[in-house]
Formats: structure tokens, C-alpha cells, sequence
């Protein structure tokens, strides 16, 4: 009965690498996009973000099976109650590329001086999501805490990207339609960070018991 429950525990965790790679991919698209002006990367996104939501509902399901067919001792309760909690940032992901997609799609052909720096912040949430998983999948409680502190860097650079286009909606207010485009895409990728930083305190909860909140 256990190499059967830990049989299914495995399947969960190869479950949860691969909405973990949607979600990376989708992130890439729309960084490849910025990068090089190529709207064809944004058509993956959405087929990407139906994806994820058809593997969240496969992983809730085993994750449910488990639940409702095993007797989880408590460690195994909290990986699979953390998976259930995990992929619901996963799909959250998935919906806010989808929406910087749409925002990229109508900036076609008005690249900004800023694309550079929005691309190293969805790099940088795209390493945060493949830390993740990564530590959860290898149980790995010191990198899901570094995780946790990778979204520093993402806000930092939330922020130098914030301020520079308020000096340059003062400066040009005729620039304000496109740097407020701008400015939502870089506070959706601080979501997705946020969102990261979710998974990794989800992934120590799963190993130690403890669930803390770096908004606390």
C-alpha cells in the first residue's frame, strides 16, 4: 500500500514539473518577444495558459485521490495540501502572462527604451518559478527560502522601472498612454514574483510544518 501511495506521490511531483514548464515557457515567450519585437512567441501563450489550467485541474484531482483514498501521514498530508495550494499560483501565473501578452500585442511596433529591463525581470521571475518547483521537488527547504528572498530582486527592479517611467511621463506627457503600458506589464511581472515567493513558502510548509509569510 505505501509503494503504491509513493508511486502516486511521484507522479504528483512529475505532474507539478510540468506545470511548473508551462508556466517557465510562457514567461519566455513573452521575454522573447520583448527581446526581439516577434509577435508570433505571444500566440503560444494563450494555447500555454489552457494548458496549465488543464494540469491544475489533473494534479487537484490526484491530489484529491490521494486524500480521499489513502490515510497521508502528516508529513504526506502537507505535500499534498502544499500542492493544492501551489497550483493555484501556478494558474494565476498562467492567467497574468496571458494578460502581459494582450498588453505586449497592442505595444506592436512601439518598442521602449525600458524592453530591456522589463526582459531581465521576466528572466528573473522565470528563475524564481523553476527555483520553486525545483526545491520542492528535490525537498530542498534551504532553496525554497532562497526563493523567497529572489523576490527582493524582482521588486527592486519593479521599483527602478516604476520610477523611471514617472519621470518620463512628467517629462513627456505625451509618452503616458505607452508608460502606462509599460508600467502594467512590469507590476504584472511583480506578481508573478509574488506569486513565486507563494510556492516557496508552501514548499518549506510541506517539509518543516511551518507556514510564515514574508508579509508578515
Amino acid at each position: 500500500m505505501r509503494r503504491r501511495f509513493e508511486s502516486q506521490l511521484e507522479q504528483l511531483n512529475e505532474e507539478m514539473i510540468d506545470m511548473g514548464s508551462l508556466c517557465e515557457e510562457a514567461i519566455q515567450c513573452i521575454a522573447e518577444t520583448i527581446y526581439s519585437g516577434d509577435m508570433t512567441n505571444l500566440e503560444r501563450v494563450s494555447r500555454l495558459e489552457k494548458d496549465i489550467d488543464k494540469q491544475e485541474r489533473e494534479i487537484e484531482n490526484v491530489c484529491l485521490k490521494l486524500l480521499l483514498e489513502q490515510q497521508p501521514v502528516a508529513r504526506d498530508f502537507r505535500q499534498i495540501s502544499a500542492t493544492l495550494k501551489m497550483i493555484t499560483d501556478l494558474e494565476r501565473i498562467g492567467d497574468q502572462c496571458e494578460d502581459i501578452a494582450g498588453i505586449v500585442h497592442l505595444l506592436e511596433g512601439r518598442h521602449h527604451v525600458l524592453y530591456d529591463k522589463i526582459g531581465s525581470m521576466a528572466n528573473s521571475t522565470s528563475k524564481m518559478v523553476t527555483d520553486a518547483i525545483d526545491a520542492f521537488v528535490k525537498r530542498d527547504v534551504e532553496k525554497a527560502t532562497s526563493v523567497q528572498n529572489e523576490d527582493d530582486v524582482i521588486d527592486g527592479q519593479f521599483t527602478e522601472i516604476r520610477d523611471a517611467l514617472i519621470t518620463e511621463i512628467h517629462e513627456s506627457p505625451e509618452s503616458a498612454d505607452v508608460a502606462l503600458d509599460v508600467l502594467m506589464i512590469a507590476k504584472y511581472f511583480e506578481r508573478i514574483g509574488d506569486h513565486a515567493q507563494n510556492i516557496g513558502e508552501w514548499v518549506v510548509y510541506s517539509l518543516t510544518g511551518e507556514h510564515v509569510s514574508q508579509d508578515d
